[in-house]
């Protein structure tokens, strides 16, 4: 797997599906999947599930070099404060603005969107070259809190606000708040700050509609451990310190890596200065 980033210790291998993951491609599962179906390949042979890699070693998904990271190495982690007006995904046929278009370029792997926003939606959005991560902070059975602030036109009642707390039954089964504060408001207006343990398509757009109310504006402000900096304007971007990301990877339960990452650019105060998206 040949790469700019410092190499692994000359002879030291690693599973192909954890090699896999780091560089952003997927959780371990989906790599064991492509793998089984021949997907990848190591140096021309196709591989086999229980394959190790090094760093001599050419890795290639679908026929394209891979240059993955190797487990000695921190992921990058970016925080992203999108605006409305753009979707996040890196393909749509209307030809809306996408997210992708916004963030920097990696060479030998990707970036994975930690859960999504809808096109009318702002906030945090966590990108990161670890398939792990994502994995870890958006499956259900981990129960990551996501806190978002919601405009509404009008006000909850202390009976809706106990419904959202109990749960509201959508179609695609009951939808609950951890918890629901009122931020206050002027006018038509007010503001609520909720947390889910969740993030399903829309759900809290549409939980407030089987209210009867109806959301004008909202903002995720946290995804799990990750809260979006007060210093990131709306399409600037940051990407974590070191630090920051093992203090990450530690609160998730995934092992933390003993080298420092590559930086997107020469230093870490690079690095933490926000970035507007091109």
């Amino acid at each position: 797997m040949k790469d700019n980033r410092p190499a692994a210790p000359e002879g030291v291998t690693y599973k192909l599906q954890k090699a896999l993951a780091q560089a952003g491609l997927g959780s371990r599962r989906d790599m064991e999947q492509w793998i089984i179906a021949g997907r990848v390949t190591v140096n021309g042979a196709t591989a086999k599930i229980g394959a190790r890699v090094g760093a001599h070693d050419e890795v290639k998904v679908d026929g394209r070099i891979l240059q993955a990271a190797a487990p000695s190495q921190l992921p990058q982690v970016l925080l992203y404060h999108k605006p409305e007006g753009e979707i996040v995904s890196s393909d749509d046929p209307a030809g809306r603005p996408t997210v992708f278009d916004k963030l920097p370029r990696l060479r030998g792997a990707k970036w994975v969107a930690v859960g999504r926003l809808d096109f009318n939606s702002c906030g945090l959005l966590v990108f990161t070259t670890s398939g792990e991560i994502a994995n870890r902070m958006m499956h259900p059975s981990f129960e990551l809190d996501r806190e978002y602030a919601v405009r509404v036109l009008g006000k909850l009642t202390d009976e809706q606000i106990a419904r959202l707390r109990s749960g509201i039954t959508l179609n695609d089964g009951v939808a609950r708040c951890q918890s629901v504060e009122s931020e206050g408001g002027e006018g038509a207006n007010r503001w609520y700050r909720i947390v889910l343990k969740e993030g399903r398509n829309r759900i809290v757009r549409r939980m407030f509609e089987a209210l009867g109310l109806q959301v004008s504006r909202l903002m995720r402000v946290r995804f799990g451990p990750v809260g979006l900096p007060s210093r990131l304007r709306r399409g600037q971007f940051q990407e974590l310190a070191p630090d920051e990301t093992r203090q990450l990877l530690s609160s998730l339960g995934l092992p933390v890596p003993a080298h420092p990452p590559r930086a997107l650019r020469d230093s870490a105060q690079t690095r933490r200065r926000p970035h507007r998206a091109r």
